[in-house]
């Protein structure tokens, strides 16, 4: 390992940075000096910028990951290099038109009453009635599920801060149900080894192999099951600043984008398990992933 890539190692562990970042804040530095072929100190901040543009108009990378890209360089030259004069640019991030997919109830019933896995099943229920990102979801773990006070605790989510959310008394027994046929140890949903929790991939593929069964035609990605969650319970007239905190939105603005989203039909009761036609799968097989 070289002085200058582990010297931003130490930086950045100092700062707290959480894994995933520690790996694109590195790419980005070895992408840069690949691209030049030298080494990231030996180039002149003309030369970083330009390749920024070469991102944005050559490999016409999406606007988000350049940003990263920036980042993580950003990162390297004044806080590893303390290069004070690097100043890189990126044209601003153009509002997005296309509001977040929300399923409608029904929808979101069809999907769950696809499932016949009981730990799938249980993965996509606490998904949608927790509000929960995919990697909030498949790393909670057996001791998270406050079942006396109806709370969830989410560790480490978006902003490396914990939170806690709803656990509606449909989802509890649900997690019960789960638990009696599947016994998992340490992680609430485990992986194809039980010492480690389910993978966000595998996830994603229940998610979607659900709603291909389900004939459900919105909604491609798992998070949709989270946007539908945050768009229901306003629909039922909960408050606002109780979905931001439940969501773990660092800023209220950030919810308030769900009050664009319309549909036809209103529900009136913020308990979502209660709104779906659906029931848990008898506890007979769990799949190991």
């Amino acid at each position: 390992m070289s002085e200058l890539r582990q010297r931003m190692i130490d930086q950045m562990t100092l700062r707290g940075f959480a894994p995933k970042t520690h790996e694109a804040y590195l790419r980005s530095v070895r992408d840069l000096a690949a691209y030049y072929g030298k080494p990231p100190d030996r180039l002149t901040p003309a030369q970083i910028q330009a390749y920024v543009v070469y991102l944005l108009r050559e490999r016409k990378l999406a606007w988000s990951s350049v940003n990263v890209v920036v980042q993580g360089l950003r990162f390297f030259y004044h806080r590893t290099l303390g290069w004070e004069r690097v100043r890189l640019e990126i044209p601003a991030r153009k509002r997005p038109t296309q509001l977040p997919e929300v399923l409608s109830t029904a929808e979101v019933g069809c999907i769950l009453d696809a499932v016949h896995n009981p730990k799938h099943h249980a993965l996509l229920a606490s998904t949608y009635a927790a509000g929960l990102r995919v990697g909030e979801v498949v790393h909670l773990r057996v001791a998270d599920v406050d079942s006396k006070r109806n709370l969830l605790r989410v560790r480490h989510a978006k902003g490396r801060k914990d939170r806690h959310t709803v656990l509606s008394d449909q989802l509890l027994e649900e997690l019960r149900s789960y638990y009696r046929a599947c016994r998992p140890r340490e992680w609430l949903f485990f992986g194809m080894d039980r010492g480690r929790p389910m993978d966000v991939s595998t996830a994603q593929r229940v998610y979607g192999l659900a709603r291909r069964r389900a004939g459900v035609t919105r909604g491609r990605g798992i998070h949709t099951l989270r946007h539908s969650f945050a768009t229901h319970l306003l629909e039922a007239g909960v408050d606002v600043r109780r979905i931001q905190e439940l969501m773990g939105h660092s800023s209220i603005v950030t919810t308030m984008g769900y009050l664009r989203v319309r549909r036809s039909h209103l529900v009136t009761t913020p308990s979502l398990l209660a709104l779906l036609p659906v029931e848990a799968p008898a506890p007979e097989t769990c799949a190991t992933a």
